[in-house]
C-alpha cells in the first residue's frame, strides 16, 4: 500500500522500526539494539496490552508442534540464563520457575494413546524432553488428581512465568541498549523512499532501513501494506482466575484433549485458561469473556480437581492473538518487499518462543544468517486458494 506522506525527509530515521510492543517486538528490538542499530518500537496502544501481558505465562515445550522444537529448545536454555539476557536487575521481574514441569493429563485410553505415539514422534526425531506418565506416576506428581486421569506426559523443565512483567523487562532491557519506544501511535501506511522505507504513522512518518512486523492480531493488516497476504485471523482466549488458596500444585496443568489448563502462581491463585474464547472487538482493540464458555473450562478442572468445586472465581479476562490456519507462526521476510519482515501469528502459544525469535530476526537482518532455520514458518506454506480467501475476506 503506498500512502501520500509529507516531508518524508525531515521525519525521524532510524536502522531498524519494529511494529507492534509485544513480548516478539520487545525482544526483536532488544536484540537488534544489541547488534548496534538505531531502534524504534512503534505501538498502537501500550506495551504488553495484548496477548503478551495478559497470557497464561507458559514456558513450555510440552505437546508443541515439531516444526517449533528447535526454536523451543534453544528458548528454554535462554530462559533459564535471563540474568545473561536481560541483567541481574532485570532478569527477577520475569518471575520465571522453572523445572517445575508441565504435564499433560490423559483422561482416558484414547488420549493415553496419544501421548504414547507423540513420545514416539518426538523420540525418533531425537528429543527426550517428553516423558510418559502411567497412572501411579502421575499421581505421585499430582496427589490430587480424580480416578477419571489414566495417566500423561510430562516435560519437567518446563515451568512459567509473568507475562506482564516479563514483556516490561525486555522493554527496559531494550532501552538500556538504546532502543526507543513509541505508545499510542499506529501505524497507518507504508512507502518506500529510496532504499528507505516510509512507515506513516498517527504521529507522522518514521523512516528506517528495515521494518519488522510484530503486530499480533493487527500484523496480517501492515502485512497487506508490504503487499503480503498471509492468512490470519483474531481469537481471544480466555482466562480466569480464583481467590487465594492454600499451596497444593507446583506443575503447570493442561489437557490432551479437552479445555485444560492450570497453575497455582506464588500468592496461591489458579490461573485457568484452555483455549476457551471470548467475543473478540478488533475495532476497539478488546473482547468480551462469556460465562457460558467459561464453565466447559471450570468443569474440565473439576473433572480432574475436584477440590477445587468451591473456589471462588474474582476475575476473567481475555488476550487478543493471530490465529494462523496450522497454528504455526509466521517468521519470514515479506515475500514482495525487502527490507520488510513478519513475526507474528503465534496462535495462543508464542510466549515461550520470545527470547530466541528476536534473537534468530536480528541475526538474519544484521549478519545475513542465523543458526536455525526458519523455512517450515515461511508463508509460502499456506496455499494460493487460502491466501486468496483471506485478501477477499479482508
Amino acid at each position: 500500500m503506498k500512502s501520500s506522506i509529507r516531508n518524508v525527509t525531515t521525519s525521524p530515521s532510524y536502522d531498524a522500526i519494529v511494529i507492534g510492543g509485544g513480548l516478539h517486538g520487545c525482544c526483536t528490538a532488544l536484540h537488534l539494539a544489541k547488534k548496534g542499530l538505531s531502534v524504534l518500537v512503534i505501538e498502537k496502544n501500550t506495551v504488553g496490552r495484548h496477548a503478551s501481558g495478559v497470557n497464561a505465562g507458559g514456558v513450555r515445550r510440552l505437546v508443541r508442534d515439531v516444526a517449533e522444537l528447535p526454536l523451543s529448545m534453544a528458548a528454554m536454555d535462554r530462559w533459564f540464563d535471563l540474568e545473561s539476557l536481560l541483567g541481574p536487575e532485570l532478569a527477577p521481574i520475569c518471575h520465571f520457575v522453572g523445572d517445575v514441569g508441565q504435564i499433560g493429563v490423559a483422561g482416558d485410553a484414547g488420549e493415553m494413546a496419544w501421548c504414547e505415539k507423540r513420545v514416539a514422534e518426538t523420540r525418533s526425531l531425537g528429543y527426550d524432553f517428553e516423558e510418559l506418565l502411567d497412572r501411579e506416576q502421575l499421581r505421585r506428581l499430582l496427589p490430587g488428581v480424580s480416578n477419571m486421569a489414566v495417566g500423561g506426559i510430562i516435560a519437567r523443565r518446563d515451568g512459567h512465568a509473568n507475562p506482564a512483567r516479563t514483556t516490561r523487562a525486555f522493554r527496559l532491557r531494550a532501552e538500556q541498549f538504546g532502543a526507543e519506544f513509541e505508545e499510542g501511535v499506529c501505524a497507518t501506511g507504508l512507502q518506500q523512499s529510496g532504499s528507505n522505507w516510509v512507515v506513516e504513522t498517527s504521529a507522522g512518518p518514521r523512516r528506517a532501513n528495515v521494518i519488522v512486523n510484530c503486530g499480533g492480531a493487527w500484523a496480517d493488516q501492515f502485512a497487506r501494506f508490504a503487499g503480503d497476504y498471509i492468512p490470519c485471523e483474531p481469537v481471544g482466549y480466555t482466562l480466569m482466575v480464583t481467590a487465594r488458596l492454600p499451596k497444593f500444585i507446583d506443575t503447570v496443568v493442561v489437557g490432551i484433549d479437552r479445555t485444560l489448563s492450570f497453575k497455582q502462581t506464588e500468592s496461591g491463585t489458579i490461573v485457568i485458561g484452555g483455549g476457551v474464547p471470548a467475543i473478540v472487538d478488533m475495532p476497539n482493540e478488546t473482547s468480551v469473556t462469556v460465562a457460558d464458555r467459561m464453565v466447559e473450562s471450570a468443569s474440565t478442572v473439576l473433572d480432574f480437581f475436584p477440590q477445587l468445586r468451591n473456589a471462588p472465581i474474582v476475575r476473567t479476562w481475555g488476550g487478543i492473538e493471530a490465529l494462523t490456519p496450522d497454528l504455526i507462526p509466521v517468521i519470514a521476510p515479506s515475500k514482495t518487499s525487502a527490507g520488510i519482515w513478519h513475526a507474528f501469528g503465534f496462535s495462543g502459544h508464542g510466549f515461550q518462543l520470545g527470547p530466541i525469535v528476536g534473537s534468530v530476526l536480528a541475526d538474519l537482518i544484521v549478519d545475513g544468517k542465523s543458526d536455525f532455520s526458519i523455512e517450515a514458518f515461511s508463508p509460502t506454506r499456506f496455499s494460493s486458494e487460502v491466501v486468496a480467501t483471506d485478501s477477499n475476506l479482508n
